[in-house]
């Protein structure tokens, strides 16, 4: 591909998501850009949900996963586990927000313990978004630095700059009111891009003629979905299954990001359908994703001017950017990891924007009675009320604004940090990073959902970071971690930890609220 046609295929794409921008944003207030005025069509929000939760981490990550370490198929396990997540978060979490009318999913926990466990949650949620968004964003920083800016001799840091830029100007305004009409066209982006380079890269193969390309890829030595010979193996089934539904659960249902969106639907029932609807198209979705990287390592075996360097990561990019795939291909892969980066990291953005402006400044609590009365005599209360309540919305918008473009150069920074601090596949990594983030999230939360025990509020931050601690501890004296040499036994002798790190925090952290918990209090929600 000419770079001619990669920025034009990129600032046609902005264009378009800009226009939607302004269509969608006229009259946008904090309640538009918090939760969509609670309008959103269950439909739009579940399809868009889809690019939100694959993300560019699947676009990518996923087809290299295929011939990464012999994993093959088995990242299928865990998403036959995120399909039983996702029926706990509809059946289990959404009717509580819905019934305690939520606009932050942490303000259950203020409810349930007190201000302690609230900030808490927050802050992990915060952590959370921050290093999940940044994952997906180098990503994609990664393939537009190499395919383009680094012919133009721009570092780095400027592409990152330039690529969350974009994402700011076509979400400062209508947030999630935008968000819910623009995820819907780069999913349908995306799902066009995968399918279509599926179907021209089993064109590409040179495959005997009875032979169909299904056949093909399961008789391939990349084909195997599930392992169950060697529990000590971070690949066994019980690992991805079980990890799979905790990371569902906390990944979705404890995520403000992918709880705005369903909060923004009309009722319960029509959040419901949003999500189960969802869950059956991305179990199909990560099938695809899979079969496109058996089929792209079959097609790197077969090419000879394909140059791959052996990350995993890099595999989709370089076939899809060399002279031997065609330019089609080129450009669905450019529209299709464009898609599937910003469709999660722009969502991404007015979540932590959302959670912090809430959860941390206060916007949107209502002023007191006590405090209209001390601003005038009791004959211009409804007046002193009216100017209160105007300045207030004023300053809100205001600091939401402020809060937008903060959050953004935060998002900057850590980007560019995770550049030079890792080179592992982004997959692998952000599974680790929910482990140990989200474990203490689902920890203190079923700890509030499953008993009705109260606990010592102020002690909640000690908790999750002790759980934590151990969890880590654990993780990184086990075999085939950092601190253990390459093929020695770990303190669990072989036991390699997979996805289902993110079941011994929440466990761990469950144990400890249960430690600083008493009876006979409060009663759960």
């Amino acid at each position: 591909m000419t770079q001619t046609l990669i920025i034009s295929v990129i600032a046609i794409y902005f264009l378009v998501l800009i226009a939607i921008s302004f269509l969608t944003s006229r009259k946008a207030d904090n309640s538009s850009f918090f939760l969509g005025e609670r309008k959103s069509p269950w439909y739009i929000v579940s399809f868009g949900m889809i690019g939100a939760s694959l993300s560019g981490v699947t676009f990518i990550s996923v087809p290299g996963w295929v011939g990464d370490a012999g994993n093959q198929f088995s990242y299928m396990q865990a998403v036959l586990g995120y399909l039983v997540g996702y029926f706990v978060v509809a059946y289990v979490l959404l009717p509580i927000y819905y019934r305690m009318n939520l606009t932050s999913i942490y303000e259950y926990l203020n409810d349930r313990f007190g201000f302690w466990s609230y900030k808490t949650g927050a802050t992990f949620f915060l952590v959370s978004r921050i290093l999940g968004a940044s994952f997906r964003l180098l990503l994609v920083a990664n393939v537009l630095q190499s395919i383009l800016f680094d012919d133009w001799g721009i570092p780095f840091p400027v592409t990152v700059i330039i690529s969350v830029l974009l994402i700011w100007i076509y979400t400062s305004r209508g947030g999630i009111k935008t968000i819910v009409w623009t995820d819907t066209l780069q999913t349908a982006f995306m799902l066009v891009s995968v399918f279509l380079t599926v179907w021209f890269i089993s064109n590409a193969l040179d495959l005997p003629n009875n032979q169909s390309v299904v056949s093909a890829v399961a008789d391939s030595k990349y084909s195997q979905i599930f392992f169950f010979d060697d529990f000590m193996s971070s690949n066994h089934f019980l690992k991805h299954f079980l990890g799979g539904i905790f990371i569902t659960i906390g990944m979705t249902g404890l995520d403000q990001d992918m709880m705005q969106k369903n909060l923004s639907c009309k009722n319960l029932k029509e959040a419901k359908k949003n999500m189960i609807s969802m869950a059956f198209v991305l179990v199909f979705v990560n099938l695809v994703f899979l079969f496109l990287g058996a089929l792209l390592y079959m097609y790197y075996s077969a090419q000879n001017g394909v140059d791959f360097d052996g990350r995993p990561d890099l595999l989709f990019s370089n076939i899809a950017m060399s002279d031997t795939a065609g330019k089609m291909i080129g450009i669905l892969f450019l529209l299709g990891l464009i898609a599937a980066a910003y469709s999660s990291a722009d969502s991404a953005l007015t979540s932590l924007t959302t959670s912090f402006s809430i959860d941390f400044l206060g916007v949107g609590k209502k002023t007191s009675t006590s405090d209209i009365a001390e601003a005038g005599d009791n004959s211009n209360l409804l007046d002193v009320s009216n100017s209160m309540e105007i300045n207030t919305i004023e300053n809100e918008v205001k600091t939401r604004k402020i809060v937008h473009v903060g959050m953004s150069i935060v998002i900057i920074l850590v980007v560019i940090l995770l550049k030079y601090v890792t080179n592992d596949s982004v997959l692998g990594l952000l599974m680790k990073c929910a482990g140990f983030t989200y474990g203490p999230l689902i920890g203190i939360f079923f700890f509030g959902i499953l008993t009705k025990r109260s606990i010592i509020d102020k002690m909640v931050p000690y908790v999750s970071l002790i759980s934590i601690a151990i969890t880590f501890f654990l993780w990184y004296y086990s075999a085939g971690s950092p601190g253990i040499v390459k093929g020695g036994s770990g303190i669990f002798g072989a036991y390699k930890f997979g996805f289902e790190i993110i079941i011994l925090n929440s466990f761990i952290t469950f144990i400890c609220m249960l430690a600083i918990s008493k009876r006979n209090t409060r009663t759960a929600e």
